[in-house]
């Protein structure tokens, strides 16, 4: 794989995460859980704000960023601050696995970059319930 596309498929990544987190901060603001409200937020946030870097990247790298789909597709049962919890953990692994990824595909400032970005991730599991791995990103569930 490219380091071009690495970075698309971790900016195709990180549109989905926007998405998700966005929706799940939504569903959590009518749930007494002021913890996990303020994890989606500021987990909103750092994926905002790597999407927006990764856009550039990809710019900066001659090719035009891809685009976020119109919706993605979002588990029907999420009433309850742990089914919350549980989807915001599954798509942080998701993007700590696609980070590794592009860790691997990249070097020099890139590489700096993505394992920064995929280390910030991990550590925000625990914000919703994930334990710490020996190797972000490199488990199999």
């Amino acid at each position: 794989m490219s380091e071009v596309d690495a970075l698309q498929r971790t900016l195709a990544a990180e549109h989905a995460t926007v998405f998700v987190l966005g929706a799940l901060g939504g569903r959590a603001s009518s749930l007494p859980a002021p913890e996990l409200q303020s994890a989606l937020t500021t987990a909103y946030d750092d994926h905002v704000e790597r999407r927006n870097r990764l856009r550039i990247m990809v710019a900066s790298a001659g090719d035009d960023p891809v685009a976020a789909e119109p919706a993605y597709r979002l588990p029907l049962r999420l009433t309850t601050e742990e089914q919350i919890a549980a989807e915001a953990l599954r798509v942080q692994r998701a993007c700590v696995t696609t980070y590794a990824a592009l860790v691997a595909a990249t070097s020099g400032p890139t590489r700096r970059w993505a394992l920064d970005a995929m280390i910030g991730t991990a550590l925000t599991e625990a914000d919703f319930g994930g334990e710490p791995q020996a190797l972000p990103g490199l488990r199999g569930d």
